[in-house]
């Protein structure tokens, strides 16, 4: 039942039951998966630019 909720409004159960702040979406999720299947030196490079984008954002 939650997953079917879950998937109709495109967040997770522990967003919307407030036990995270964070709306992980579907989307969001995928890339998350795909940043797993990396090896290490390749997350390496992806948190990197990730923490300069996050850090020019906020600037």
């Amino acid at each position: 039942m939650t997953t079917k909720l879950e998937q109709a409004i495109d967040v997770s159960f522990n967003y919307l039951v407030g036990n995270t702040d964070i709306e992980l979406n579907k989307e969001a999720l995928s890339k998350v998966q795909k940043i797993t299947q990396c090896n290490d030196e390749e997350k390496n490079h992806i948190f990197v630019t990730i923490d300069a984008i996050i850090r020019d954002f906020k600037n």
